[in-house]
């Protein structure tokens, strides 16, 4: 908040009057010099000398805080992550917006942009997991008890929850919790 009070460029990009952020970040490092040449050479000091993932290129970056000069290697943003307990219409379109504010603004590629929820009816999830992909995936915390329980809803005369579950699950736009650690760490 303070870069968008004390910078008038930064508040036009995200724009000042309200901002959605995220519930968590996943920042990432740039990859030291051992890093990147093992088990090969492929960065030296004549190529390799503007990608933002190589720490070399990072160190000494000054930023500028209500006129001090602060010199530090910048993180990259790695993921977005947004967590909505329940989906409502509203806190899906927050979800949206969010992704897009970052896809809009980066400086390189698309950070994972992904939410989490618990919402027990899979037509909410659907809303959210389904459409435009701004975001890569939705996880839910239990994936496991809620499609065992949309089985039993289905028997039930509730076949359209099972087929929203089924799509969404098959079409890779649904994710058990468990697999967000995997998904995340490439």
């Amino acid at each position: 908040m303070e870069m968008i009070e004390s910078d008038s460029s930064v508040a036009a990009a995200l724009g000042a009057d309200y901002l959605i952020t995220p519930d968590v970040v996943v920042l990432r490092h740039p990859e030291p010099e051992e890093r990147l040449n093992k088990p090969a050479n492929v960065a030296d000091e004549s190529v390799a000398r503007l990608t933002p993932l190589r720490k070399l290129n990072r160190l000494g970056v000054r930023t500028s805080l209500k006129g001090k000069e602060v010199a530090h290697e910048t993180v990259l943003l790695h993921a977005s992550v947004s967590c909505k307990w329940t989906l409502r219409s509203d806190r899906a379109q927050n979800a949206r917006s969010e992704a897009l504010n970052l896809i809009r603004n980066r400086k390189g590629r698309v950070p994972h942009i992904v939410a989490i929820t618990a919402e027990p009816l899979p037509s909410r999830i659907a809303s959210l997991a389904l459409g435009t992909s701004d975001l890569d995936c939705v996880y839910h915390i239990v994936l496991g008890e809620l499609q065992a329980a949309v089985a039993g809803m289905a028997s039930s005369g509730r076949s359209d929850q099972a087929k929203d579950l089924a799509t969404l699950v098959v079409g890779k736009r649904l994710r058990d919790i468990s697999d967000l650690p995997v998904d995340l760490a490439i």
